[in-house]
């Protein structure tokens, strides 16, 4: 994925905040168990899960960015958080441009034209895989 086909949201250089539920919703894992969630579902997708951002300051959250209205969708065990206008929360997540220098935000998995999202129902079993995996 190039500038070109990069969705608008995705800014042309450093990072920007995004309000989650409108270009996107956000489940947000903090630690281990978002490193875990992220190794399963790239495991699974062999390399193509969608969008997820890594923090690597403070909790070193994870980010995975699921189409917007639909994170609220699903029972997310103790710590996850679900970032959407329908978890009735206004949450800002920082997006890191495609190249340059964007820390402490980086890309573990970025957007394309095929998978322009994380699978919701997806991401949801294989937090539960993580869960099960790091007691």
């Amino acid at each position: 994925m190039n500038r070109e086909t990069a969705p608008s949201w995705v800014p042309a250089s450093g990072h920007a905040l995004r309000h989650a539920g409108i270009h996107f919703d956000a489940v947000r894992i903090e630690g281990i168990l978002g490193e875990q969630a992220a190794y399963e579902l790239l495991q699974f997708t062999d390399f193509q899960a969608g969008p997820i951002v890594r923090e690597d300051t403070g909790a070193r959250s994870v980010y995975f960015l699921l189409p917007p209205q639909t994170a609220a969708a699903y029972r997310w065990p103790a710590g996850v958080r679900a970032l959407s206008r329908d978890a009735g929360c206004a949450a800002y997540v920082g997006v890191p441009a495609l190249e340059g220098a964007t820390w402490p935000l980086r890309w573990q998995s970025r957007p394309t034209v095929e998978v322009p999202y994380v699978d919701g129902g997806l991401l949801h079993e294989m937090v539960g895989r993580a869960v099960r995996a790091v007691r």
